[in-house]
């Protein structure tokens, strides 16, 4: 079943490809900010149209990469862990979410002393967090992340660099009976047993689903919203009762994002 959800969006209005970071990013191709903006604009009235509350926050100039909100906070009843980022190109972005949410009434906020970024490596699954590491998020910021937001952390380690970050390669289909769809192919072998472990119901994703950036989905439990070529995912996830919608983000995924990656959910 669908549940209302909140998210915090950034305009890409100073989105561009200036450098690499990701093996996504090539400075060499154009890239558009207004296509990027007008696919941004649509996933955002998506969310509107299925009923969810998205809040928006001022973009800065010098910070292209500001429009991947996901990166830059995990909230959890009402409890904030900021981020810090790996590359320095993107450290900035993490003060200015920090004060939007001082500003936005939220007093228990707490910054990062070990490398996380944020939704990027930490996913809610309901009862614990999946956090991945292994390119972006230090492992020890597993650890100071169950000590802030006061959850229970499940440990994932990655293994492919075109999938740096976990949401790149697996997303939470529902909260109230756990489930999530992945790509085996980004894990090592130890983290593939976890997951089986806890998620034996799982969908499991293949390479062309993950290349289309299709685990970088967001559900509210129901309605899936996925990358245009996600189809093949998008079929299978219908199979099991979830209504796909499709978003263009292909402007977005130059610099290696998708819906997932320009969302940052907002939980109590």
């Amino acid at each position: 079943m669908p549940t209302t959800r909140r998210y915090l969006m950034c305009p890409p209005q100073y989105f561009a490809v200036e450098y690499s970071i990701n093996p996504w990013m090539d400075p060499s191709r154009p890239v558009s900010r207004d296509l990027a903006m007008r696919q941004w604009t649509a996933l955002h009235d998506t969310y509107v149209d299925l009923g969810h509350k998205v809040d928006t926050i001022e973009p800065q100039p010098g910070l292209p990469d500001m429009v991947f909100a996901a990166n830059s906070g995990t909230v959890i009843d009402g409890r904030v862990l900021g981020a810090q980022f790996r590359a320095p190109e993107r450290a900035a972005e993490a003060d200015f979410y920090r004060r939007w949410f001082l500003e936005n009434g939220y007093h228990d906020v707490v910054m990062p002393t070990r490398i996380n970024e944020a939704e990027g490596d930490f996913a809610w699954a309901g009862r614990f967090l999946l956090a991945g590491t292994g390119f972006r998020t230090d492992p020890g910021a597993h650890a100071e992340a169950q000590e802030i937001l006061g959850v229970p952390v499940v440990s994932l380690q990655l293994i492919d660099p075109r999938y740096y970050h976990l949401d790149t390669a697996l997303f939470v289909l529902s909260e109230d009976e756990p489930n999530i769809a992945y790509y085996p192919g980004a894990f090592s072998g130890g983290s593939l047993r976890v997951l089986q472990r806890l998620f034996p119901d799982a969908v499991i994703a293949t390479a062309e689903d993950a290349e289309c950036f299709g685990l970088n989905g967001v559900s509210d439990g129901r309605n899936v919203i996925l990358p245009l070529e996600a189809t093949r995912l998008g079929a299978e996830l219908a199979g099991r009762g979830y209504e796909p919608v499709f978003v263009d983000i292909s402007e977005l995924r130059k610099a290696g994002g998708g819906p997932k990656c320009c969302t940052m959910e907002i939980r109590g």
